[in-house]
């Protein structure tokens, strides 16, 4: 009894807390009206819907930033990025989808708010709307492309994004393969890195690195969020009242949202994010029937599937998982060769009969290129596995080492092409690997642990 009062007592205190040091930063957080006199909306669904979108907001960067981070130009006032943040009802899961910012689009009648007067619906791309008629316009144009009602609006800008990733500590992210691109400065060698906050920027809005621009990187975006989600739920900041409070007073100040979202909203959500894991999140972006939709006066465009995009926003209205099943036995990991060209021969580098022969077989069944004979290794004394290879195929070992887990990388200068796996006492099988895909398909949904890094 003893123990349960005190437990009782500290999470009503921890609750008063987290209210009482949350009150005031109400007056931090900058307010928009992004649901005046709207009507005719879509029907209320389980759930919470947020607009999340990424404003411009580059003149609020200091000039030595700019310059380092290569924000030079003038500032657009349009949106960078606009998602679709749907907390489930039981604050189990957080569905993710993003609208590429050259859709094709359509506005609502709205009132010009330069001139205040009142405009008919006419085509341009969906984050021209912002500069048209702001927030609110932003609203009615997603809602009425997707049917999905809009709970709430949350606006992030360049200045508010670099806080976020620097008052976590830095966000962790990996690539198979380096990524450089001269528009933004952006240049890190294959492998993993944490980012802070001015690095994490270029990394989400880099989208010269390979022929998938915007739609490429709407999905470093979405890989980043997965990873900012697995930094926030895994580094106690959402357990610490306090924490929370100096994490969000850093936040808030180059933040803007809806009257309507304060104190208890961002309550609900650091409650909701206490249970998240990146399992629990998943993402998509709007699957994508025609890239390069010409349209007289507005230029090129994305136009939508609209069948796929219709199922996956029926999804949200509808408070349930965008992907209806999940395979088992956890995400295929992606190698940078595909296994069918990395050619392989097996030792046994211990005294079980037997094993080479397994361990060749299991690599066949895999897709890999084995010899189909394997030896006795020259050390029978082998307890880690050990793939040797040489330098010059590097990228082949790392594909052939995913495949199995807690394997040594040993260089052997003059190996050839011919990898070498020792099997040793730790072997307990052969994991599926596929190759990269370098750019995911639109439509496509990914769970959170599918795109963040492993644990170290």
């Amino acid at each position: 009894m003893r123990v349960v009062t005190t437990l009782s007592v500290v999470v009503l205190a921890s609750a008063g807390i987290g209210h009482t040091v949350l009150s005031d930063l109400d007056a931090d957080l900058a307010r928009v009206d992004a649901f005046k006199d709207m009507k005719n909306r879509p029907r209320a669904g389980h759930g919470m819907n947020v607009l999340l979108v990424g404003t411009d907001g580059r003149d609020r960067i200091t000039t030595q930033e700019r310059r380092r981070y290569r924000l030079g130009g003038e500032p657009c006032h349009c949106t960078d990025t606009i998602m679709i943040v749907h907390i489930s009802a039981d604050r189990e899961r957080a569905s993710v989808v993003s609208l590429p910012r050259d859709s094709y689009a359509v506005t609502p009648t709205y009132t010009d708010a330069a001139t205040g007067q009142r405009q008919g619906g006419r085509p341009l791309r969906l984050n021209a709307a912002y500069a048209e008629g702001g927030p609110q316009l932003t609203v009615r144009t997603v809602e009425a492309m997707t049917r999905v009602k809009i709970d709430h609006y949350l606006e992030i800008d360049f200045t508010s994004f670099m806080k976020t990733v620097d008052v976590l500590g830095g966000v962790r992210v990996c690539t198979p393969r380096p990524l450089k691109d001269g528009y933004t400065g952006l240049d890190l060698p294959a492998g993993t890195h944490t980012l802070s906050g001015g690095q994490a920027l270029q990394y989400v809005r880099a989208r010269h690195l390979d022929g998938a621009s915007d739609l490429g990187r709407m999905q470093r975006q979405q890989q980043f969020l997965a990873a900012l989600i697995d930094r926030a739920t895994s580094s106690g900041i959402l357990l610490n009242p306090l924490k929370f409070r100096d994490m969000t007073r850093a936040v808030l100040g180059s933040v803007r949202a809806d009257k309507g979202f304060g104190t208890d909203e961002l309550l609900a959500l650091g409650r909701a994010m206490r249970n998240f894991s990146p399992s629990s999140s998943e993402f998509a972006t709007v699957p994508i029937e025609q890239m390069g939709y010409a349209v007289k006066g507005v230029g090129s465009t994305l136009k939508w599937d609209a069948a796929k995009a219709e199922r996956l926003f029926r999804a949200l209205r509808e408070d349930k998982p965008l992907a209806a099943h999940r395979p088992r036995g956890g995400p295929v990991p992606d190698v940078p060769v595909e296994p069918r060209h990395i050619r392989v021969q097996v030792e046994n580098g211990t005294h079980t009969a037997g094993l080479g022969r397994r361990v060749d077989a299991a690599l066949a069944a895999a897709g890999f290129g084995t010899t189909g004979m394997p030896v006795n290794a020259a050390d029978r004394s082998v307890r880690r596995t050990v793939v040797a290879y040489d330098p010059r195929w590097d990228r082949s070992a790392r594909s052939l080492a995913a495949a199995l887990p807690g394997s040594e990388l040993r260089p052997v200068a003059g190996l050839g092409p011919t990898l070498k796996v020792i099997a040793g006492t730790d072997f307990t099988g052969v994991r599926e690997v596929r190759a990269e895909q370098p750019v995911r398909q639109p439509g496509r949904v990914v769970h959170g642990d599918e795109v963040v890094c492993g644990k170290p």
